[in-house]
């Protein structure tokens, strides 16, 4: 069989590169084998590309649980372990009332109320160090 595309439609979240900034756009329920490829394919991204954040737009997403909420946790630790920041964008008031129900933080996740503002959040943010980036020492 010759097929193009290794992974199933269904089973790919697509990252798209704007500048500086990898946008992903959340529609639905994200399944442990998506969710699982996601958070490789940003780490990967970023990694290769040096990108300096990450916006996730969440406003197609409805219903949140607790796995969404570690995804969502788990890519903002791994971006900012590769100097990356992570803005999630466009939350429903319903899904952000879960998430406190729930008890979920999202440590190391900004938050924003659209994709535009996500985008204007991470152009003011100060780059983080990269790691295994030349240091400025003083004279």
């Amino acid at each position: 069989m010759n097929d193009a595309h290794p992974h199933p439609a269904t089973g790919h979240v697509p990252v798209l590169r704007l500048g500086d900034v990898l946008l992903v756009t959340l529609q639905g329920d994200l399944h442990d084998s998506t969710a699982q490829q996601l958070q490789q394919d940003l780490s990967e991204t970023i990694s290769r590309t040096g990108v300096r954040g990450v916006l996730i737009d969440i406003s197609g997403v409805e219903i949140v649980d607790s796995f969404l909420g570690r995804v969502l946790a788990e890519i903002a630790a791994q971006s900012k372990l590769l100097a990356a920041r992570t803005v999630v964008a466009g939350m429903r008031p319903a899904v952000a009332i879960t998430l406190v129900e729930l008890g979920l933080t999202l440590p190391g996740l900004s938050t924003a109320l659209s994709t535009e503002a996500g985008m204007e959040l991470l152009a003011q943010q100060a780059p983080l160090t990269r790691p295994g980036s030349p240091r400025q020492e003083s004279p």
